[in-house]
């Protein structure tokens, strides 16, 4: 049944004239803008100042940061040399080509602008990206499926699916499996754990991103063929490229989730920047953060005995 559904679809969802349109396109700017409106939703429920402008820049700042990162991370991961004999090659994006871990690492980089132009917490951002973060990889993959790439070992289950590039035998439909895991699950898990009465300390629903990520990527690595150019590594049949970029990201979830222990900073917004010290000039908003909060998120005194003042406004 799944090989049946394979077969009828196209990559190319529509034209218009001699253009294109790609589900694979269609995916990223569908998830980002489903990514955007959940975090503004959250953001919102959270009780944090998350403005419309300042979600504008972080979708401007991310998408730049993801598009150029998934393939400068593809060039330098999974290249092998190739685009720097072929610089020309490097940003042929119609060509394919893209590694999510490169594109992590961009998303970061540009979540990491946006944290500073919007004045807002870097902790509280990386938790609305972590929980938000799985639509995109789930959407991404099934178009990876539709594009019949990426796809698993030979496999006689029932779900078996014959692509195109794959030979006359069914393999295992890994693009489906990642989007479920990763996508689907880990979309729930954290959705869930997002609507707490009070919501989780800064730092710990990118920490659980971070390391569920990982363990599905990994578990699923082991039925997915890796690149024909590049093989399994250290000369196993078992050990991937994928597998190698994942396992730092499971001591980095476990960083966050340890730090958030030790800080416990709660969630904070844009209302960072609406704070003022009223003796002398404000300090910068790294700074102020630590000032304006205790480790259990009170407001504690600044100065001489006077209190911060800090507005939160999350419909602004």
């Amino acid at each position: 049944m799944l090989n049946d559904l394979y077969q009828i679809l196209d990559p190319v969802a529509f034209s218009i004239g001699p253009f294109a349109v790609r589900w694979y396109g269609l995916a990223y700017i569908i998830s980002f803008v489903l990514a955007g409106t959940l975090a503004f939703r959250i953001a919102k429920r959270w009780n944090i100042k998350f403005t419309f402008d300042g979600l504008l820049v972080l979708l401007i700042a991310c998408v730049i940061g993801t598009v150029l990162g998934g393939r400068l991370g593809y060039v330098f991961f999974y290249g092998e040399g190739y685009y720097f004999a072929h610089p020309d090659q490097i940003f042929a994006f119609s060509n394919g080509g893209m590694s999510f871990h490169g594109g992590l690492i961009g998303f970061a980089l540009g979540g990491l602008v946006a944290a500073r132009l919007n004045k807002m917490p870097i902790g509280t951002l990386a938790d609305l990206c972590g929980i938000c973060t799985p639509i995109g990889l789930g959407l991404v993959r099934i178009a990876n499926f539709i594009n019949g790439e990426l796809w698993g070992k030979a496999t006689d289950l029932p779900w078996g699916v014959v692509f195109a590039t794959g030979g006359d035998v069914a393999r295992h439909p890994t693009q489906l499996y990642e989007a479920f895991l990763e996508g689907v699950v880990l979309l729930a898990v954290l959705y869930i754990l997002s609507h707490r009465s009070k919501p989780f300390v800064r730092g710990t629903y990118f920490g659980i991103f971070m390391i569920g990520y990982a363990i599905f990527r990994i578990a699923v690595e082991f039925v997915r063929l890796p690149d024909a150019h590049i093989g399994y590594l250290m000369g196993t049949d078992w050990l991937t490229m994928g597998m190698v970029l994942s396992l730092p990201m499971i001591f980095v979830g476990i960083g966050f989730l340890v730090y958030a222990r030790i800080t416990k900073h709660p969630q904070m917004g844009m209302e960072m920047a609406d704070v003022v010290i009223e003796k002398g000039v404000a300090k910068d908003t790294d700074e102020i953060k630590e000032d304006v909060f205790d480790g259990n998120g009170d407001d504690v005194p600044l100065g001489d005995g006077k209190e911060s003042s800090t507005h939160t406004d999350s419909h602004k």
